[in-house]
């Protein structure tokens, strides 16, 4: 009788889990977006902490560096994992909506990790990656270093960043993206210290150039830009870069860049790389873009640096041993 008390007791107590993983949240905040309205990160978490059974200890614990509550962190990162492998999309900038590939991956939701891996993969830069880039991976494995490890962890993250960016710009008028690129090439040094070096065309007449950059008092030499506002899928063709490339012939110039928020076909890529020396075209796609304004401090704010010390060798070695 003893037993069978125990037992009934144990089943009548609540079992809280431990605060899940963001892998482990991914597919249940899916389920809270299933019926396919927009809502906001803390309208998911709330259904959430009732999914995982959460304490209210447990939902308010915080990292131990004071870093934030780690449930809430792991929810951000799980979404944000979703709205980068396409599964999820966001109307306006907080707000999250499942979408078609989104109520793909409910019908067999075990397939989620594997289908996220390949999304992230296939949103690589086009360029030639270097023996650093392999370093970055996405899942970091069991047996890394600690600085390999945070290295991995640094690259996820800016990544989200990056996604975060992009997402942004999609949300605003397509003439702020026109300010904002040339706003972009004056932090990256083109343009120098003119006064007044950066100007955005006139909408109405802009002859397709949509902005330029003086790169001396006088004018003589320009760098034409030509921006568009695109969807992540939705590729730049060779007609726009040759489209273009006749625009700059019209300006009497020799020097243009082509920016978008998504990529360039394949073609538009061979293309401007055939052009003679008469005309030089710079591409630049979305994650080159996302990652300029990243590095350039371009509406960004330091969160938190992190210094990571070593042993001063010389300082040491100059002790006597032992």
């Amino acid at each position: 009788m003893h037993s069978v008390h125990l037992i009934v007791e144990i089943r009548n107590k609540e079992v809280h889990m431990a605060i899940p993983k963001y892998d482990e949240i991914q597919i249940p905040a899916l389920q809270v977006l299933s019926d396919g309205k927009a809502r906001k990160r803390i309208e998911i978490e709330e259904p959430l902490v009732t999914h995982f059974n959460l304490t209210e200890e447990e939902r308010e614990r915080m990292y131990d560096s004071g870093n934030g509550p780690i449930f809430l962190d792991r929810v951000q990162w799980a979404l944000s994992y979703l709205n980068m492998a396409g599964l999820v999309s966001k109307p306006k900038r907080g707000l999250y909506q499942i979408n078609e590939e989104g109520h793909q991956i409910l019908k067999n939701p075990t397939i989620i990790k594997e289908y996220i891996s390949k999304k992230l993969l296939q949103r690589e830069p086009t360029k030639r990656k270097s023996t650093t880039d392999n370093l970055e991976e996405e899942q970091i494995e069991a047996d890394s270093t600690p600085q390999e490890s945070l290295y991995a962890s640094y690259q996820g993250i800016r990544r989200t960043i990056y996604r975060e960016i992009i997402d942004t710009i999609l949300s605003k008028n397509p003439r702020e993206f026109e300010k904002l690129v040339v706003e972009l090439l004056q932090k990256m040094g083109y343009g120098g210290q003119i006064k007044n070096s950066g100007l955005v065309t006139q909408y109405s007449n802009d002859k397709g150039i949509d902005g330029i950059i003086k790169e001396d008092i006088l004018g003589f030499g320009r760098i034409n830009i030509q921006a568009k506002r695109y969807k992540i899928d939705n590729k730049v063709p060779r007609e726009d870069i040759q489209k273009f490339v006749g625009a700059l012939a019209v300006a009497q110039s020799d020097k243009g860049i082509f920016i978008t928020t998504s990529d360039f076909s394949k073609g538009a890529y061979e293309y401007a790389e055939s052009l003679n020396f008469s005309t030089k075209i710079v591409l630049m796609n979305g994650e080159q873009l996302a990652e300029h304004i990243y590095n350039y401090n371009l509406g960004m704010q330091t969160e938190r640096v992190i210094e990571i010390k070593k042993l001063d060798s010389d300082f040491w070695d100059s002790m006597i041993d032992e």
